[in-house]
């Protein structure tokens, strides 16, 4: 089954996880959120991924993105140009 937006797009993310903080984390989570201007938080809690595996060696780029590119990792057909080199 393929996801769609309220709009009737089709979602380009295709994993769903669920999880429990407490009001605390949630409080610390918003923070981040508001202090770094994105725009829900999902997008927060990608950049924090993005940026804990940043911290532990991935390698992956820290250009600034738009708040609709937030993500973990490259998408293929967005962040990499032919031969699946980045674009500059």
């Amino acid at each position: 089954m393929t996801e769609t937006t309220s709009k009737g797009n089709e979602l380009t993310r295709g994993e769903r996880l669920q999880i429990m903080i407490d009001q605390e984390e949630l409080q610390a989570l918003e923070d981040f959120r508001f202090d770094n201007r994105m725009p829900s938080r999902a997008a927060a809690i990608r950049e924090l991924l993005r940026r804990g595996l940043a911290a532990t060696g991935y390698d992956l780029d820290g250009k600034r993105r738009a708040s609709s590119e937030y993500g973990v990792t490259r998408s293929s057909s967005k962040s990499q140009g032919e031969a699946g080199q980045p674009e500059d």
